[in-house]
């Protein structure tokens, strides 16, 4: 069906108004005010798709917005204390500060709501005149020739059999000179395209994770501001990847959560089930009994780290945060390698469109990896492959990578598709989850 559809052009069009789009948007437009950019988002307002509570390293900030802290960013909450624990059923097992590799520690970052910094990034992208069109959807791809040239927003009044109602309203043509996405984990536009021009081609299977996770708002008593706990083990098995956080921030609250790889083997397996299991041990409930729940959601953790990087660029755009796969699984991390990542996919763009030089654009892959990101991803590199071998080996496998080679492996382990390593339910135990109080 041809459909009538306004249009807008812009120099650059920016998808999704997370941390690698709004950096990206605003790196562009501090090296070439002049620009015209967009950013469209699908929630109805910036950051509220954003689940809050999270450790962030600020590096990416002091780089981005060096003065972030004079223009009232939302991170007060300074870590003040780490503790990294294995669990059993009923006992906890503290693991001593000089044996934790330096990818479980947080010193110089802070603990906050990802969500308010988000917003506060939108502000001040629309301080340098960026336009934000929040509520859009970016359904498709809009190609010129064979190149991308923007994308269409979703269609409004659809029936359900996918014929337009008296209520339609057409999407609207964003058309950019460059676009960069930036939908986050498993984008469906960024999927799309790492099938339109082959980007994985070069690359390991990527491996997800889905972390669930809760914000409680705690009494006076037992609130600690800026303590950071992390935990292995139980209630997951120990062939299964995962672990859990509790971090103390803000006005008496706590951010907790439980991280499941989804490369489990167990169909009876229910990531949420095994979140309510967890609140019961004896060195958790105790922070939620007379506490309050004020927040939750869940979201897909891209975790395959280095080796699953898809290639970057294609004509017309290119890939950026978790949309590409940034995040340092190690580290539980990915705000600051998205900011990082967003503003050299905007430095890029911003450099090409200036210089009227197309060719710039392919100084962005080259740019990851003269950067600290490649440095810190390729020092964790090994991190999710050594997960392979069980809770038990593949710590100490990471341990001994860390602590004694600093990283430096003469060898990178290779990722596996998650879907392949689950089993059929006949052959498998099924697990009895006690009903959550």
């Amino acid at each position: 069906m041809d459909i009538d559809r306004e249009r807008m052009d812009f120099d650059l069009l920016v998808v999704g108004a997370g941390p690698a789009g709004l950096a990206a948007a605003i790196r562009a437009k501090q090296i070439n005010h002049d620009l015209s950019i967009c950013v469209v988002e699908k929630a109805p307002e910036v950051g509220s798709h954003i689940l809050s509570g999270a450790v962030m390293d600020p590096i990416g900030l002091d780089e981005l917005i060096p003065d972030w802290q004079e223009k009232k960013a939302p991170l007060k909450t300074k870590v003040t204390r780490d503790n990294f624990a294995f669990l059993s059923e009923k006992n906890r097992f503290n693991v001593p500060g000089w044996l934790l590799p330096d990818t479980f520690k947080n010193s110089n970052c802070y603990v906050g709501s990802l969500g308010l910094l988000v917003r506060w990034l939108g502000s001040q992208a629309e301080d340098l005149d960026i336009e934000i069109y929040p509520g859009f959807s970016a359904s498709k791809l809009f190609m010129h020739d064979k190149r991308i040239g923007g994308i269409i927003t979703g269609d409004m009044g659809i029936a359900k059999d996918g014929t337009p109602t008296e209520m339609f309203q057409p999407g609207m043509i964003l058309a950019a000179k460059y676009t960069i996405f930036a939908e986050g984990c498993r984008g469906h536009l960024g999927r799309e395209l790492e099938k339109r021009f082959d980007l994985r081609i070069n690359s390991n299977p990527q491996t997800y994770a889905l972390g669930i996770k809760e914000v409680w708002e705690v009494p006076n008593s037992i609130h600690t501001p800026g303590l950071v706990q992390h935990t292995a083990g139980w209630p997951l098995d120990k062939k299964t990847y995962g672990g859990s956080f509790l971090y103390h921030y803000g006005e008496n609250k706590v951010s907790i959560g439980l991280v499941v790889g989804l490369g489990y083997s167990n169909p009876y397996l229910d990531p949420f089930k095994e979140f309510q299991r967890w609140k019961h041990h004896p060195s958790i409930s105790p922070i939620l009994v007379d506490s309050k729940r004020i927040a939750f959601g869940a979201r897909t953790i891209a975790a395959g780290g280095l080796q699953s990087l898809p290639d970057l660029i294609f004509p017309g755009g290119m890939l950026t945060g978790c949309d590409a796969g940034f995040l340092n699984a190690a580290r539980i991390k990915g705000s600051h390698t998205a900011i990082k990542s967003g503003m050299l996919a905007g430095e890029s763009v911003a450099k090409a469109i200036g210089q009227e030089s197309p060719a710039l654009v392919k100084a962005y892959p080259k740019s990851i990896q003269n950067s600290w990101i490649q440095k810190e991803l390729y020092k964790t590199r090994n991190f999710k492959p050594y997960m392979k071998w069980g809770l038990v080996a593949g710590s100490i496998a990471f341990g001994i990578d860390q602590l004694v080679l600093g990283g430096r492996v003469p060898w990178t382990l290779k990722n596996d598709s998650d879907h392949e390593k689950l089993m059929p339910k006949c052959s498998s135990q099924k697990i009895d989850y006690p009903t959550p109080d």
